[in-house]
């Protein structure tokens, strides 16, 4: 074996050492770091004295100690650290973490500014401009975290003209197209534009460049990024109810206040507040993803399942009206996300198990769900012809079809023996592409190509 070819070998032990390390409740990642370091110099150490690099690294290894027992000597060690995690920055770098505070408020302060800024030229937010606001709701924030993003991770200066011109073609199509507000083009440009958008986003998080290697990265920083929003939208939601009950009790509506200033600006600003603490905070949240995959993987599970037996039982066809295909696309799409979701929390090195069937039986359910969906959508199309919605919502199961057999395939491999977890990774972000450059498609053509109705 060439000298090259050994130090790749050790290099991908060390890496698949530290994500399971990473992975362990009590480590933060500059623990991490901390101990790979310690590795290293223990590793060469034992090259020194004539090991080679796979019995320095198997030494190394067994002298630090299992992982779980390294794991719990940080949480005995370390015990006080959560709750200094959630209100307190990092002792080492106060003064960085207080800077990138200050700038992420400024952040947030300009979305919510964005989301106003319309008014400054004559367009209120009210019923008559409510569906160009509809439109435009991701182009107040995504361009600033995106920004956020490329200051965190620096992208070469050709990767942010790309993103920008990316935001830049998005405000001009969804601005410019002769929309008509009540028609099914102008609905799917609102639904997509956020999707297509997402991609971009992703870019600047992966620090300009959108590799396989850095996807499920990106995938577990949005369910990341969910659960946060979701806490924080729930303490807005109680904010704004207090605040209209305290000033409906002496006699005024904050009705106004409410509905056009709080809960718009403060959605927009949440969305950047809630990157940062998935930035800051990370080894408090990251601990969530397999209790919630675990919790809600049987729970969808039982619900599909009840809903093919129940179809079946009463042979009752999809109705496949706008409302009911959005429903389950978002259905199908959720599913996508939590298995997603399931593999960026789960060690690709550990043994198959129960939980990995059940993943299965959730995604055959999903598949079979879909066939259903898609015999419907295409039916309907044979007896009424294409319309925007049918189109859009045919591509989308179709790539929806594609990325769940293929995993149910590979997840049927993992558990047989027959196949890495990792195949089965890669197949799954392979994929988030796809869905952005469709999403992308059904903003730019579908309004000419339907006549924008």
């Amino acid at each position: 074996m060439s000298a090259l070819s050994t130090h790749v070998s050790l290099e991908q032990q060390i890496a698949r050492w530290r994500e399971f390390l990473r992975r362990r409740a009590a480590i933060h990642g500059t623990d991490v770091d901390e101990l790979e370091d310690h590795l290293r110099s223990q590793v060469n150490t034992l090259r020194e004295q004539g090991l080679s690099d796979d019995e320095a690294f198997l030494v190394a290894v067994k002298r630090m100690g299992s992982l779980d027992a390294v794991s719990r000597e940080f949480a005995r060690e370390h015990s006080e650290r959560l709750w200094k995690q959630l209100v307190l920055p990092a002792e080492a770098d106060d003064a960085g973490r207080s800077n990138d505070l200050l700038w992420v408020l400024l952040l947030a302060l300009a979305a919510a500014v964005a989301v106003k800024l319309p008014g400054l030229f004559g367009l209120a937010m009210d019923d008559a401009n409510a569906h160009g606001y509809l439109r435009n709701a991701s182009l107040f924030v995504l361009p600033l975290l995106a920004g956020y993003f490329a200051w965190k991770r620096g992208p070469n200066l050709v990767s942010i003209v790309w993103m920008a011109l990316a935001f830049v073609a998005a405000a001009l199509f969804v601005n410019v197209y002769p929309f008509d507000r009540s028609g099914d083009t102008h609905w799917l440009s609102v639904i997509h534009l956020p999707i297509a958008l997402w991609l971009v986003v992703g870019c600047a998080y992966s620090g300009g460049g959108f590799a396989s290697a850095r996807r499920m990265d990106f995938v577990r920083f949005s369910g990341e990024l969910a659960i946060y929003y979701v806490l924080i939208a729930l303490g807005g939601g109680v904010l704004s109810g207090f605040t209209a009950m305290m000033f409906n009790a002496i006699g005024m509506d904050p009705g106004e206040f409410v509905g056009l200033w709080l809960v718009p600006c403060g959605a927009a600003a949440a969305v950047i507040i809630a990157a940062w603490l998935v930035e800051a905070k990370q080894s408090v949240i990251e601990n969530m993803a397999p209790v919630l995959t675990k919790l809600f993987t049987p729970l969808f599970t039982a619900i599909l399942l009840a809903f093919l037996v129940t179809m079946i039982w009463t042979r009752s066809p999809i109705d496949v009206q706008r409302e009911v295909l959005i429903g389950f696309d978002l259905l199908l799409a959720l599913v996508v996300g939590l298995v997603l979701y399931a593999a960026s929390a789960r060690d690709s090195q550990a043994p198959p198990g129960i939980f990995d069937a059940l993943q299965l039986v959730l995604i055959v359910s999903a598949v079979a769900v879909d066939g259903v969906a898609l015999a419907s959508i295409v039916a309907r199309i044979n007896e009424f012809g294409f319309t925007p919605n049918r189109v859009a919502a045919l591509g989308e199961n179709l790539i929806l079809l594609a990325n769940l057999a293929g995993s149910a395939w590979l997840y049927a491999r993992f558990l047989r023996g027959h196949g890495a977890f990792a195949v089965l990774e890669r197949w799954q972000v392979a994929f988030l592409p796809l869905y952005a450059l469709w999403a992308a498609l059904v903003v730019i053509a579908f309004p000419p190509l339907f006549g924008f109705r």
